[in-house]
């Protein structure tokens, strides 16, 4: 998924945009209120269908493997990939999800901060 493409799925969550604004104004060593609202953010995130046009972009390339090929879902970030070094999957990383549904489940999963009450 693009950034451009994550971005036009969550503008249909304006209550994103005030989480957000609520995580930057914690107390950066109250680990314990950034994970509960990295939660509900993620949450969030997660629960944000993708839209039809979208979905058949991202899981059309699948049907060539066939509908029981298992694939790798992973996290990403824009500045991530260096000349040396590459971060993919960082945050999350999915194996053997098997199907375009499972596909999209996974791919949602992988969006929203990542922060716990004992670090980020």
């Amino acid at each position: 998924m693009t950034t451009d493409a994550f971005r036009r799925v969550v503008a249909e969550a304006p209550s994103l945009e005030d989480q957000l604004d609520q995580l930057s104004r914690l107390d950066p060593e109250d680990r314990n209120a950034i994970g509960a609202l990295s939660a509900e953010i993620r949450d969030t995130v997660a629960a944000i269908p993708v839209p039809g046009d979208l979905a058949e972009a991202l899981t059309k390339p699948l049907a060539r493997l066939g509908e029981e090929a298992a694939c790798a879902v992973r996290s990403s970030a824009t500045a991530e990939d260096l000349p040396t070094a590459s971060f993919a999957g960082q945050q999350d990383t999915y194996l053997n999800v098997v199907g375009s549904a499972a596909v999209l489940e996974r791919i949602r999963a992988c969006a929203g901060p990542r922060c716990s009450p004992t670090g980020p």
